[in-house]
């Protein structure tokens, strides 16, 4: 995955995160929404300009934007909460874990 549409997911999470639509965070942006869909997919690179104005509407620092260690395959990610909950031997925090699954599925 290039660096673009990871940058461009991220903030299409943060966006979502915090309740916005395309056009509301573009509005506060004061950027046209056919740009923001562009950065959000990938298509486009954020300008320095523009940057700052993700910064500054979805208050989010530089470091925690460009942090992408955590991104890893979807196979990958299944892969290791299976090894972590089989290492459990606690049967309440298992409970909480499917009352959390069940509860994040059905949202």
């Amino acid at each position: 995955m290039d660096i673009k549409k990871q940058l461009g997911g991220k903030i299409k999470r943060l966006r979502q995160k915090r309740g916005l639509t395309q056009e509301q965070l573009a509005e506060k942006m004061e950027i046209a929404p056919r740009t923001l869909s562009g950065i959000e997919s990938g298509k486009n690179f954020v300008t320095a300009e523009t940057l700052e104005k993700v910064f500054d509407v979805l208050k989010v620092t530089s470091t925690e934007l460009f942090a992408f260690d955590h991104i890893k395959p979807q196979e990958d990610l299944i892969e290791e909460i299976v090894k972590d909950v089989q290492m459990l031997q606690d049967r309440d925090k298992i409970e909480t874990i499917y009352k959390i699954v069940k509860a994040t599925i059905n949202e």
